[in-house]
């Protein structure tokens, strides 16, 4: 099946919910988790395919926007991670081995990026471990 703009577009924006889910699973969101995901949409996400959003620009900006946006939410880190595995069992098409190996990647340095990672994070990598997986 191949991938249309609004899938694209729904997959980085569940990309933003799974890592928000990272962040936020030891209840703060901490600056160098913040900084971590800038980081790797600038250096990685954008380069990975062509996809745009409605405003032109490319569709991985949406990991960075809907990470913020969630910032100044009360939504809970396993709600945005259901989120995540709502999206990717609707969409596994969307998610070449590529995807994969970088959503894991950028998941792992949010976790390890204040004081290493904690159980509740380390959790969450596992079942994303788990879910990547499959198909």
């Amino acid at each position: 099946m191949e991938n249309t703009a609004k899938t694209m577009n729904g997959l980085y924006e569940s990309l933003g919910k799974l890592f928000y889910a990272v962040a936020i699973s030891d209840g703060t969101v901490h600056n160098n988790e913040w900084e971590k995901v800038k980081e790797y949409v600038k250096e990685d996400w954008l380069w990975v395919d062509d996809f745009t959003d409605r405003y032109g620009t490319d569709a991985a900006n949406q990991i960075e926007i809907v990470f913020d946006v969630l910032m100044d939410s009360s939504i809970s880190s396993k709600e945005c991670f259901q989120e995540f595995v709502d999206f990717y069992k609707e969409h596994p098409h969307a998610f070449s081995e590529k995807i994969k190996t970088l959503t894991k990647k950028t998941a792992k340095a949010i976790a390890s990026s204040f004081s290493g990672n904690n159980k509740s994070e380390l959790i969450l990598l596992g079942k994303l471990n788990i879910l990547l997986a499959q198909n």
